[in-house]
């Protein structure tokens, strides 16, 4: 009987061992897990905090061309290592990125302090800011020249 007990006794350590074990191990699950969802958490953050700066002001445009001129001008003030703004530059970007991925006539002005009116495609319209600058960026359509 005295074997049967410790036999009953060896077999309930052991079956012990393995709830502790798959306890710990569904911890540390939860633990990676909470902590991956954290990062994330932190990742869209500042994803917002970069994103927040950023003011539609008038749109006539898909919000996907918006992304992308969001980003695009994102981008370009980020590179610049002194963080000061080159109106010139930014606006050039745009233009350039624009009239390759979406066809001509992209137009974009960029500044702190300006006036405008604008005749545009539809669709083809953004009027916004990011950081301390605007940007005006619009699409005109292009007819060939008729030489009589």
């Amino acid at each position: 009987m005295e074997e049967a007990e410790k036999e009953l006794e060896r077999r309930s350590k052991f079956l012990n061992s393995l709830i502790q074990n798959k306890k710990k191990a569904t911890q540390q699950q939860q633990q990676h897990q909470q902590k991956q969802q954290d990062q994330e958490q932190e990742q869209e953050k500042q994803q917002h905090d970069k994103n927040s700066s950023i003011h539609v002001r008038a749109c006539d445009m898909s919000l996907t061309l918006q992304k992308h001129a969001f980003q695009c001008a994102r981008d370009h003030l980020d590179s610049k290592p002194s963080k000061k703004i080159d109106s010139k530059h930014l606006a050039l970007a745009l233009k350039k990125e624009f009239d390759s991925s979406y066809g001509p006539a992209w137009h974009c002005i960029v500044g702190t302090s300006f006036g405008s009116y604008v005749t545009h495609s539809v669709g083809g319209f953004l009027y916004f800011s990011i950081d301390k600058v605007h940007v005006l960026l619009f699409k005109t359509a292009v007819a060939p020249l008729n030489h009589s």
